[in-house]
């Protein structure tokens, strides 16, 4: 696939995507829940926080490596867990995986992959976590996990916020519906999740959620797998003590890119809050809104340990496929590089809240 010249940041790869993909597609990847009001602020979150730079500041042994979960991290940039990779690519996330190795970057696999979790694991060099979802059997998640635990996968990112699907009426309107050849394949032969129809109202209260994960779930799953387990979707400062004490190694503050609850807040806003219910006890981890360098940074000096991005994953492999996901992330990387050299930050360990201004 021809990546267009034009095509320099991630919001080219954006454009170019809306022009490419055929509408229901585009309705389902960049549909947001209700009225898009938390999407449009997770990117309006980081125009709102300013840059303070230091002048001057030595360069001769700069980096942007960090170490998270005791393995070496090139840089402070992960993909984040999206379903359906074959929905805008035919090789789908293994393409991913490929172009995430070439960068160097740690990819999340999606329980809704659509290719097994297996392959995936094999095709790359870089490291891969598996996100999971609670299964309506617990017999169900405890295969997800030995599954991940025998591919090799580093961790587990537990997705908390989404016990039932968002409203997204966007994707509704446009009547999105899986095609015949793209499937979640990990799932094949386990329980179908609870589902209900939100196109024409349906009770969601009568036993729909019978058999959703608390606490206790949490605790659970950290008791039976070797590998650490990372919780993605804590917005709320309250819930810090019960994801810690149940066992979490390590907390990604999103909102599931404002595609299951409309009008939270953004992430970059509750990340402090976050981080310093933490204490400095796990690694925390942002995503959502991340499209810039500069955006990186912010969200480094606001106490993250690194960043994820999910949607301009998606964008880049229809628009270039593998190629075009590692020149996204390039771009990313490069960035994020150059708002460090010109903000006088040589390490990660110099980024802190004196660099950023949060309220003029």
């Amino acid at each position: 696939m021809h990546i267009p010249p034009d095509t320099v940041s991630l919001d080219d790869y954006e454009r170019r995507f809306h022009e490419r993909v055929d509408a229901p597609i585009r309705a389902y990847i960049s549909g947001a829940a209700a009225d898009g009001v938390t999407q449009r602020d997770n990117r309006a979150a980081f125009d709102r926080v300013k840059l303070m730079p230091c002048a001057l500041a030595d360069f001769s042994n700069a980096s942007a490596r960090s170490i998270l979960l005791g393995e070496v991290l090139e840089s402070p940039i992960l993909i984040a867990p999206t379903a359906y990779h074959k929905l805008v690519y035919p090789a789908g996330e293994l393409a991913t995986a490929q172009a995430a190795s070439l960068t160097r970057t740690w990819m999340t696999v999606s329980t809704q992959a659509s290719t097994p979790l297996e392959e995936v694991a094999r095709i790359g060099s870089a490291p891969v976590w598996f996100q999971l979802y609670f299964q309506p059997r617990w017999e169900d998640t405890l295969t997800l996990v030995r599954r991940a635990e025998n591919a090799g996968y580093k961790a587990l990112v537990l997705t908390i916020d989404a016990t039932i699907s968002g409203v997204r009426n966007i994707e509704q309107r446009a009547g999105f519906r899986l095609p015949p050849d793209v499937r979640p394949v990990n799932l094949d032969g386990m329980a179908p999740m609870p589902t209900f129809d939100a196109r024409n109202g349906s009770p969601v209260f009568k036993g729909l959620l019978d058999n959703a994960p608390t606490w206790a779930t949490l605790q659970a799953l950290c008791r039976e797998t070797r590998l650490p387990v990372v919780v993605k979707g804590l917005l709320n400062p309250l819930d810090v003590p019960r994801a810690i004490e149940a066992g979490a190694a390590g907390i990604i503050v999103s909102n599931h890119g404002g595609r299951t609850l409309d009008t939270v807040p953004a992430t970059l806003d509750c990340l402090p809050g976050v981080v310093a219910a933490v204490n400095g006890a796990v690694p925390v981890l942002l995503d959502g809104g991340v499209r810039r360098g500069t955006d990186v940074f912010k969200a480094i000096a606001l106490g993250a340990s690194a960043v994820m991005i999910g949607q301009p994953v998606l964008h880049a492999l229809a628009v270039g496929g593998m190629p075009g996901v590692a020149h996204m992330l390039t771009l990313l990387q490069t960035e994020f590089e150059i708002a460090m050299a010109l903000m006088g930050c040589a390490t990660l360990d110099t980024i802190d809240r004196s660099k950023v201004i949060t309220a003029l």
